[in-house]
């Protein structure tokens, strides 16, 4: 993996170190640059990935795939095995507490075109530690070698990765220790989030365990957890001097944060705000892709949160978002959202939030990273 170039550039009678995002060597693959987006369920599904790299990522993790055999003919599964048109690399994420069923899986999706494989032990959901999973799996070490070993004999040839938190609780951070197994099991990149299991997505992320990582770790370490600004993603570069940073619930709702991040690194200056006019597009655009890809009833469900992040702390979203969740066809949504922007544009030409930059605020439950 390549290295981020070091940069000095003169701002305002000051000296600030910039770092300049190239494009990156990962896994056998040419990446845009540095900045992943990372697997959440119910959000990372191939519309949304695709809209991520087209606006600035560099990768993108798929949502998690379950292990379980008996799901695999399930339609959602299928949908989270489908990668029809996606550009390379394809990342997919599995999830399970089986080492026979994640091997299984993660010969499955590499036969329907996975080129790298990613073990989720990062998801904090009840319902997927109760099983076991995720998260839960950092609780038993013995158990985490056994599952990273099967997978990597699996998929001889295609490379796996490990997301994972910093431990079970702040009692129990082994996240190194857990990197030492990863590294011995031939896992090629590890991706951690800045938070224990027991914390969720409360109180602020910690990158000193993620800083303390990268200085023993011999496969490129990858930052996760509240990068929700180009700002804050400078900071933890420069704390945490990872190899990559991975951007989850930010992303939500405002995909162009991947160019923002990767401008401002390379720069130290802010692009404008994206013109009213341009995400009227693109967001147009993207309700059209998830209604081909989940087809006119899921569509428009899982539009209209898609609608509700693009919309968030815009002037008048609040009983536009009301209103929009009422409606039942797709003609109406797509009405609905043309008025709004067409309606936003009269008085603004950029995006102009009611506050600072929304942050994200989704559900416990339904998010991987």
């Amino acid at each position: 993996m390549s290295v981020f170039a070091a940069a000095i550039a003169v701002e305002s009678g000051s000296c600030l170190a910039l770092r300049h995002l190239t494009s990156m060597e990962f896994l056998g693959f040419s990446l845009r640059n540095q900045l992943f987006v990372a697997p959440m369920a119910g959000v990372t599904d191939r519309p949304f990935r695709q809209l991520c790299k087209r606006m600035g990522a560099g990768l993108a993790v798929s949502e998690m795939v379950t292990s379980n055999s008996l799901l695999y003919g399930s339609m959602k599964t299928q949908r989270r095995a489908n990668h029809a048109g996606e550009l390379a690399p394809i990342s997919v994420q599995i999830a399970g507490a089986s080492p026979s069923m994640m091997a299984a899986a993660a010969h499955y999706n590499v036969e329907r075109g996975a080129q790298i494989i990613d073990i989720n032990m990062g998801c904090p959901a009840k319902k997927i530690c109760n099983v076991m999973a995720g998260s839960a799996l950092l609780r038993d070490e013995p158990l985490v070698r056994q599952i990273l070993e099967a997978v990597v004999n699996a998929v001889p040839g295609t490379p796996v990765t490990l997301k994972i938190r910093t431990g079970w609780d702040k009692n129990s951070r082994n996240a190194l220790s857990i990197l030492e197994i990863a590294e011995q099991s031939g896992i090629r990149a590890l991706a951690m989030h800045g938070r224990t299991r027991a914390c969720g997505y409360s109180g602020q992320a910690e990158y000193e365990t993620i800083r303390a990582a990268k200085a023993i770790a011999t496969i490129p370490i990858i930052a996760n957890g509240d990068i929700g600004s180009p700002e804050q993603a400078k900071h933890v570069l420069d704390t945490t001097h990872a190899d990559a940073l991975m951007i989850g619930r930010a992303a939500q709702g405002r995909p162009w944060l991947f160019r923002e991040i990767e401008h401002f690194l390379n720069t130290g200056t802010h692009l404008p705000p994206p013109l009213v006019s341009e995400i009227h597009e693109v967001l147009l655009e993207h309700l059209e892709d998830l209604y081909l890809f989940y087809g006119v009833d899921t569509g428009v469900g899982i539009a209209r949160k898609h609608i509700s992040w693009y919309t968030r702390g815009l002037v008048g979203s609040a009983a536009f978002r009301h209103r929009m969740n009422q409606l039942p066809t797709i003609e109406l949504q797509r009405q609905a959202v043309h008025d709004f922007f067409s309606a936003l544009a009269e008085h603004h030409e950029h995006l102009s939030y009611v506050s600072s930059a929304p942050s994200p605020h989704a559900n416990f439950e339904d998010l991987a990273a």
